[in-house]
């Protein structure tokens, strides 16, 4: 039961993920390694979930990947 229980967080960055997402998205023994709230679905959809390096740069790693803040797109956007 407990190894269950551990199976119900990302590894990465400890969200709650339901038993559908780790059936889909986790590794062989439904384990997953990267979530929706820790990555993108492009990189989830290759396998990061499953602990897969899927060759799409990382959000977290990346600048312009899904980073930084919502305001400074803004900023950025007005000038145009």
């Amino acid at each position: 039961m407990e190894a269950d229980t551990n199976n119900r967080r990302c590894q990465h960055c400890d969200s709650v993920v339901s038993r559908s997402f780790r059936r889909v998205f986790g590794d062989a023994s439904n384990v997953v390694h990267r979530c929706r709230e820790c990555d993108t679905t492009a990189r989830l959809s290759r396998g990061s979930g499953a602990g897969i390096d899927p060759g799409v740069p990382d959000p977290e790693t990346s600048p312009g990947r899904h980073g930084g803040s919502p305001d400074s797109l803004t900023a950025s956007s007005a000038g145009d």
